[in-house]
């Protein structure tokens, strides 16, 4: 399998990568994160993930959830992928939020949002950003997940419905093994997960642990929760990505109101190296009312 330098940047952001025994995964990923930083960043320098003006903390579930908010318009939610945080996000939050209320979450145990808890489920995630929409008093949302934040849209979907209008999303998976992620990157999580149980349990490692055993033991999505998403989704996905393309695949043929696009090209890092199409095309999908195309539609 050919790993394109794309492809390796967001499976080194999967990977625990505070291994003290792991520098050359370490440095690599510090190049990674700061090359994908100088991408992100606007002419007005904002520190997205990092500012005050727009940051706000919710107390929230027996932790503090922290958030940002840019523009104004109907409220659109981003989520981001593991191990990563809002500035991930840096490509889509200047561009939507000329037309949209972007809310753009760490999630629970990631960036600005600490975990208290012991453990960390993709459920407990998405239930965190319900109690943030129900403090907000935003009752129906647009959504964009990159990663893990593609089964955070997933979930959030099929557990509060009502919460999304419509969504689109990149890179998600559905169960965890060799099927729903590429064999390569499947072997490097269980390998870095191996090689973080044999850490000292410091606290950081604790965190880092919680973040790669989510990606090790979870999602466990069904196909007949994906029957029941009521909302008109955009199934996004690198022809070359981390989830291999029929799963992308399997995700769209059982979503009932779904479109699917496969990037040529491309990796997991669809949101970063191809942002021009990946936010246009979202915005043209947000803005036009779901068109269910069959029989002589085909051809249109």
């Amino acid at each position: 399998m050919r790993l394109h330098a794309f492809q390796l940047h967001t499976l080194l952001r999967k990977l625990p990568i505070l291994i003290l025994s792991a520098m050359p995964i370490l440095l690599l990923s510090s190049i990674a994160t700061a090359q994908t930083s100088a991408q992100t960043r606007t002419p007005a320098q904002v520190s997205y993930g990092n500012n005050p003006a727009a940051g706000h903390y919710l107390q929230t579930r027996g932790f503090k959830l922290y958030y940002e908010v840019y523009g104004k318009g109907a409220p659109l939610l981003l989520f981001h992928g593991n191990g990563a945080s809002i500035s991930s996000m840096g490509n889509q939050i200047p561009y939507f939020s000329r037309d949209y209320q972007v809310i753009a979450i760490d999630t629970r145990a990631h960036g600005k949002s600490k975990n208290p808890s012991d453990s960390l489920t993709f459920e407990q995630i998405v239930d965190d950003f319900n109690a943030l929409l129900d403090t907000l008093h935003l009752d129906s949302c647009y959504v964009i997940g990159w990663s893990d934040g593609g089964i955070d849209a997933l979930l959030l979907a099929i557990r509060h419905p009502d919460k999304v209008k419509k969504m689109a999303f990149t890179g998600a998976n559905l169960w965890p093994d060799t099927t729903g992620l590429t064999p390569f990157v499947w072997n490097s999580i269980e390998q870095g997960n191996i090689a973080l149980h044999k850490q000292s349990p410091t606290p950081e490692v604790k965190r880092q642990l919680q973040i790669s055993d989510l990606d090790y033991y979870q999602p466990h999505i069904t196909l007949d929760q994906l029957h029941h998403i009521t909302c008109p989704t955009l199934v996004i996905g690198g022809d070359h990505d981390a989830i291999p393309v029929l799963h992308t695949v399997l995700i769209a043929q059982n979503i009932p109101q779904s479109y699917l696009w496969i990037v040529p090209n491309s990796g997991h890092s669809v949101p970063v190296f191809k942002k021009d199409q990946f936010n246009s095309l979202i915005h043209d999908f947000f803005a036009k009312p779901y068109r269910k195309i069959e029989g002589a539609a085909t051809f249109q």
